[in-house]
């Protein structure tokens, strides 16, 4: 098998919820990045971002190929792209995923990632602008290591 792809998705809480509410069992791309959803793999990992609160919510892996669906799931909150209807989705299942509220601020561990360099500190977020990213392998891990003690302390809390 390939190596996996590692890809952040980028959304508002809303649309994050709304994943987390079909079980993490379907993601959906806009529709202006039909390519990268073409190069979605089986085995490939997404880290969600959620936009407003600033932080790292979930990890999932990639179980499909992707496949276009014009069915509403999640919502663009720009009212000049109300009709999009990120067609191109991939199955996908949970790897971690934290608590409603519990986000992982994710300020931090982004200024530690090679994705977020090309940037100016002082504009980290710049790097979570747009639906999707392709992101490598140590961005992956650090993300994936703060999530994975996120989400262990989440359940030694409860």
């Amino acid at each position: 098998m390939a190596e996996p792809n590692y890809w952040i998705i980028v959304g508002s809480p809303e649309n994050f919820e709304t994943t987390r509410a079909h079980g993490f069992t379907i993601q959906g791309i806009k529709s202006r990045h039909r390519k990268k959803a073409e190069q979605m793999r089986p085995g490939d990992k997404f880290i969600y971002y959620v936009t407003g609160v600033k932080a790292f919510a979930a990890i999932a892996t990639v179980t499909s190929e992707y496949f276009e669906d014009h069915t509403i799931i999640w919502k663009s909150s720009n009212p000049k792209k109300k009709d999009e209807d990120y067609p191109y989705r991939v199955k996908i299942e949970p790897d971690i995923v934290l608590p409603e509220g519990q986000y992982l601020p994710a300020e931090e561990i982004a200024r530690g990632m090679e994705h977020v360099q090309k940037w100016p500190a002082e504009n980290w977020t710049l790097a979570f602008q747009g639906n999707v990213h392709k992101i490598n392998q140590h961005d992956y891990d650090l993300v994936r290591a703060a999530l994975a003690e996120a989400a262990a302390t989440a359940a030694a809390a409860d």
